[in-house]
């Protein structure tokens, strides 16, 4: 199963009513197809609702687990809101300094 899927299922336990995964590896040095290093979610669920930023982020690390290795997901960038936050959002990810020049 593909680091995406794995990453998906397991973020299913946080009952999420918003999820979006994106690879970005191809937009990081070292790329090549297939890659799967470097990931944004957009994560939207009632689980974070009271919760400060590096508590819902804490929540996320905890349910995705050894997924987070330097041999399997390298970054991870989270967007963990409450449904009464996310919308109007910006979630667009900075370039990367190391990102293939084309």
């Amino acid at each position: 199963m593909s680091l995406e899927l794995q990453l998906r299922d397991r973020l299913q336990q946080l009952a999420p009513t918003y999820l979006e995964i994106v690879n970005e590896s191809a937009g990081h040095g070292g790329y090549f197809p297939g890659k799967e290093s470097h990931f944004k979610v957009v994560i939207v669920s009632e689980a974070f609702d009271g919760l400060r930023l590096v508590q819902r982020h804490q929540k996320v690390y905890a349910a995705v687990g050894d997924l987070l290795a330097p041999s399997r997901i390298h970054a991870l960038a989270l967007h963990a809101f409450v449904e009464s936050e996310w919308q109007g959002q910006d979630t667009s990810s900075p370039e990367c300094a190391h990102a293939p020049k084309h």
